[in-house]
């Protein structure tokens, strides 16, 4: 577990990547090669993040599972700021806006119960609107 310090320092980098994507925003793609994955009423939605990559925050009306196969991330939420190396099965809580830091480049599963099949309209259905 991260001391004090450790943790003041991860929020710093945290903040300063977060003020850098704010200004680049729009500005690239980044291919994350994203795969879709379903099965009876489970979706796994797989990304690979190259290092320095920054996910955009987001919340959702449940918990759920995401996997790190590969690499070395932070995930920061309303709570606290952890760095997880792969293997790592982590719980995010509902409700909890979380935003993923690739600080290596990390294959990502985020896992989730829906019945919804279409690629096209998952993050619609699973991602919760701001002020919902």
């Amino acid at each position: 577990m991260p001391n004090v310090l450790e943790l003041k320092s991860i929020r710093t980098r945290m903040h300063t990547v977060f003020e850098q994507f704010k200004q680049l925003q729009g500005t690239f793609e980044v291919d994350l090669g994203t795969q879709h994955h379903f099965s009876s009423g489970v979706y796994a939605k797989q990304m690979m993040l190259p290092k320095g990559y920054f996910a955009v925050s987001h919340s959702h009306a449940y918990d759920h599972l995401s996997i790190l196969a590969q690499g070395k991330v932070i995930v920061k939420t309303d709570e606290d700021t952890q760095e997880f190396t792969a293997p790592a099965c982590i719980n995010i809580k509902k409700h909890l806006n979380h935003a993923i830091t690739a600080l290596e480049d990390a294959h990502w599963f985020c896992i989730h119960a829906t019945e919804e099949t279409d690629p096209d309209k998952v993050d619609e259905v699973l991602i919760m609107k701001e002020g919902a």
